[in-house]
């Protein structure tokens, strides 16, 4: 299935008639008659949305949702409210209880299955997040701290007459948010726009959402400016809200397929409009917290904090990928193991702190002259691996060479109280892909480099040697 959905409604035929029209989605429909059994069966299934009807006789619609969203368990599902008749404290009060958005009864069809992919798509994506998140804390990395929200960046796309006006109405209804009005060519130009239409430069943050109007210069202008947005890196996760006219049903299914995160169809409403821009800030910040967590933990898990290089753990897992590749391209690849010579007496002359700030002096000579596609990882004290793909015997020769003669000539400036430090590299070298068997994989070829460094080091260090037993 799609995802699992849970129906509340008292009226039984309203259940059946709404889970018809899912399961012919194939969604996977839950129901329940009442408040208390949705509370319940929410907390012990945990679908992926709620469908809640605004009146039941049990329990209210909007303390469902609330309690929906101060339990640690449920405050993650998303939930759409039905509302029989809608005014403005009705939209205001679902919105405010935590209800994703609202939907007029009885449903249109496909605006229903349209809001329900784009709630599915996003709950999807946090699930993935989340799972990313807790399998890097499982490895021991430690958990972010709580997100503080703070005010939005809010870009108010120009080009309709009513930019202006909404900009001020948001103000006067306490809208907490940075609000700038930009130019349609400038929304696309982050992270370097021009000048927003009010004649103020802009700043160079991306902004965190956006507001566009369905109609811009011309008719559907405000979808393709949200493709648009969706398909460049600076503005890909940037929350989105759709303003829509009342009968734009079409549109509305459209901007949802697109990528909105939210639509307001109808007579403008600031404060309505104020409540959607706080819950998206809100679920924005979390997104990007998570986000940027998974990537900061996953390059803790990959990276040397020392030097920057990658570290034996990343080392081992790419070499064999590279050994992988060789196999499929009949290409041979090069491995390098590299020892700075005679450290500690660095160590024991200068002490730790200029000792590693000449082993990040090496890691940086090295990863600037070895090639975007070879892989640089510190492994070990002193000790580096160079892996290069693609790369024969005499490539590898010269490689090895140009990075002995660079770590000899030039020494690593440390500061104003220490002089520069000379260091040398004893090199040991292997060659893998150049045949078939064992004697290429990666922990062979490492094995075969390592005594041909150590072959170095006995030849006097500062030389590069080859152990070509695997050719």
């Amino acid at each position: 299935m799609a995802g699992q959905i849970l129906i509340v409604d008292d009226v039984a035929t309203n259940r059946i008639m709404l889970k018809v029209r899912l399961t012919g989605a194939c969604y996977d429909v839950l129901q329940a008659g009442t408040g208390q059994d949705a509370l319940s069966m929410a907390q012990r299934e945990r679908p992926d949305l709620i469908i809640l009807d605004y009146d039941l006789p049990d329990i209210s619609g909007t303390e469902i949702c609330e309690r929906l969203s101060n339990d640690p368990i449920t405050r993650d599902i998303p939930v759409v409210m039905a509302i029989a008749q809608i005014d403005h404290e009705t939209r205001i009060s679902a919105l405010r209880a935590g209800a994703e958005d609202y939907l007029t009864k009885p449903f249109d069809e496909m605006t229903l299955l349209a809001r329900v992919r784009s709630l599915l798509r996003a709950r999807q994506t946090e699930k993935e997040l989340r799972l990313r998140d807790d399998t890097s804390r499982e490895l021991g990395f430690a958990e972010a701290p709580p997100v503080f929200i703070k005010p939005a960046e809010v870009a108010l796309i120009g080009g309709c007459p009513d930019a202006v006006s909404w900009k001020t109405a948001l103000g006067l209804a306490g809208c907490r948010h940075r609000i700038r009005i930009v130019a349609p060519e400038d929304a696309l130009a982050w992270p370097t726009p021009k000048k927003s239409t009010d004649h103020q430069k802009t700043e160079n943050q991306t902004p965190d959402i956006f507001i566009i109007p369905g109609d811009l210069e011309r008719q559907d202008g405000g979808l393709r400016l949200l493709s648009e947005l969706r398909s460049r890196a600076a503005t890909r996760h940037a929350g989105i809200i759709m303003m829509l006219h009342p009968n734009a049903q079409q549109q509305a299914i459209i901007a949802l397929d697109l990528g909105a995160n939210d639509l307001m169809a109808g007579t403008f409403d600031a404060e309505e409009l104020k409540v959607r821009l706080d819950a998206l800030a809100t679920r924005k910040r979390r997104s990007d917290q998570l986000r940027n967590s998974v990537r900061d933990r996953l390059r803790l898990a990959m990276q040397d904090p020392l030097t920057g290089l990658f570290n034996r753990r990343y080392a081992f897992t790419h070499l064999a990928r590279i050994s992988d590749h060789a196999d499929n391209s009949g290409n041979p690849f090069a491995v390098m193991m590299l020892d700075i010579d005679r450290f500690k007496q660095v160590n024991d002359t200068w002490g730790h702190q200029v000792g590693d700030k000449v082993l990040c002096g090496v890691a940086k000579r090295l990863q600037e002259n070895m090639r975007d596609v070879d892989l640089v990882a510190r492994i070990g004290g002193e000790e580096f691996l160079v892996a290069m793909p693609d790369t024969n015997l005499d490539q590898a020769r010269l490689a090895a060479e140009r990075i002995r003669s660079l770590v000899e000539e030039i020494p690593v400036v440390i500061g104003a109280d220490v002089p520069p430090i000379h260091v040398t590299l004893s090199i040991g070298v292997s060659i893998g892909g150049v045949n078939d068997g064992v004697s290429h994989q990666p922990e062979n070829l490492m094995m075969l480099a390592d005594q041909a460094l150590y072959a170095s080091k006995n030849q006097g260090r500062n030389t590069v040697s080859f152990n070509l037993t695997a050719a």
